[in-house]
């Protein structure tokens, strides 16, 4: 998936995906560029769909080519490569064919680097390049592949590995990748990155709102009532998270499936028959027998686990005593299925972004609908990366290389970047902007009262 990140003109560091405790703003004070046109440095990369994160002196990316796993270092002033090393992909996973090797994005800790790769495990290198440590994990039970990115709190390295079984969480020690605690979860496949709260990690995960403890793990909140499936990652301001997952109100029904896979009629799907379809493929894999053939009571067992709400969220959280509490703020309930941009929050508006190009925007404060339309009738098409957001901008991207307009005066600023010429931008992420006044109709300035 295309994660947009900020490649940030001024010397704020942007450690993790989407920055500042994967909240895609950036707090500097910085002039951002409304679009492309002029940057200030331009590399090539190797292929890859993960977002980079920065320090002072240096950028950091990962990719995959030829079977290795790659972590390359950029000079952040100019763009130049310092260097690039590699692991070898030691298994190939089945996943959803979004999810690339290459898909997670790096967490530094202001001079080194830890990247996690789904088909190696956890590695890291200095700023110069010296392999640091490496640390072996998986093979991995998510049928999609895992989605959650690691974050650096304190001297750990975290990982939140959900999967359809024995998922956990865990704690790396950042000088020598030693196991520090790992902490078992009952949540099982969900792909959001985790975020910090206080003293706890918190996660948004299959039905449940989790907190563990950054020192040892333990878990300090467990809130259901929330969607069953939760791609795109939360955000937290203050404390309230928002959140946006998918369920359904009825079984996805056997028979239509079979109608379009059942090549021989016999009443059930083989891998032949549903090929590379990751969904289909999960079942057979972890249902019933699993010998890989699914049958209607393993598809109708894996259907009754997708029931349950589908919207957008908004969660209080108070911190007490070696534990959290959460409390239901808001609701929107309308199809947010299979969305896989994060939400933004910015100057008191809540931005959603859907395929096609659809944009929602919300009162934080209230989940007010404050308007509804596509960003632009060039820009539609798919769309995996997370919406960034700085000097009063929105940056976003979709799946083709299409950057919507800065403005709606200045339609013609609309790009198209060769997605055989992979690249990096200085000065702005793999997007460009818009003003929140921008669209077909002005957009929502923040809401009054709201910060």
């Amino acid at each position: 998936m295309l994660l947009a990140l900020m490649l940030l003109s001024a010397a704020e560091d942007w450690t993790r995906f989407r920055g500042p405790n994967g909240s895609g703003v950036a707090t500097d004070k910085s002039a951002y560029p409304p679009s492309f046109t002029k940057p200030t440095w331009r590399s090539a990369v190797r292929p890859g769909k993960s977002s980079p994160v920065l320090t002072a002196k240096h950028v950091f990316l990962t990719a995959f080519e030829d079977d290795k796993l790659y972590t390359q270092c950029f000079e952040r002033s100019t763009g130049k490569l310092l260097w690039e090393r590699f692991v070898e992909k030691t298994r190939s996973e089945s996943v959803n064919a979004l999810n690339h090797p290459a898909a997670l994005s790096p967490a530094t800790d202001g001079e080194n680097v830890y990247v996690f790769f789904k088909d190696f495990g956890l590695v890291s290198y200095s700023a110069a390049g010296k392999l640091r440590w490496k640390t072996p994990l998986g093979p991995f039970a998510n049928v999609m592949g895992i989605g959650a990115s690691p974050i650096v709190s304190g001297t750990d390295v975290i990982l939140n590995i959900d999967q359809v079984e024995d998922s956990y969480i865990a704690a790396f020690d950042c000088k020598n990748g030693e196991i520090r605690w790992k902490t078992a979860r009952q949540e099982p496949d969900s792909w959001g990155s985790p975020l910090l709260y206080h003293s706890s990690i918190l996660t948004v995960a299959r039905g449940l709102i989790g907190g563990h403890l950054a020192s040892s793990g333990k878990r300090t909140l467990n809130y259901s009532g929330i969607p069953p499936t939760i791609v795109a990652s939360p955000i937290l301001a203050g404390d309230t998270l928002y959140f946006y997952g998918y369920g359904s109100d009825t079984p996805a029904p056997f028979a239509a499936k079979l109608a379009r896979q059942d090549k021989n009629n016999d009443g059930q799907l083989s891998p032949d028959e549903y090929g590379d379809d990751a969904y289909t493929r999960g079942v057979g894999k972890y249902k019933g027998n699993r010998d890989g053939i699914v049958n209607r009571a393993e598809w109708d067992e894996r259907a009754r686990e997708t029931l349950g709400l589908n919207g957008i969220f908004a969660v209080k959280l108070t911190a007490g005593l070696g534990e959290l509490k959460a409390q239901e703020l808001w609701r929107y309930e309308k199809s947010f299925s299979y969305i896989v941009p994060g939400p933004l929050l910015y100057d008191g508006v809540l931005y959603a972004v859907k395929n096609g190009g659809i944009l929602t925007t919300f009162d934080a404060a209230t989940g007010k609908v404050l308007k509804t339309g596509r960003i632009s009738s060039q820009a539609t098409g798919g769309y995996s990366a997370s919406p960034v957001a700085a000097d009063g901008k929105i940056y976003l991207a979709n799946e083709e290389g299409c950057f919507p307009p800065t403005s709606s005066t200045n339609q013609s600023s609309l790009r198209r970047r060769s997605r055989k010429e992979p690249s990096m931008f200085a000065r702005a992420p793999r997007s460009t902007s818009m003003h929140p006044s921008d669209f077909s109709a002005p957009w929502p300035s923040a809401p009054s009262g709201s910060r």
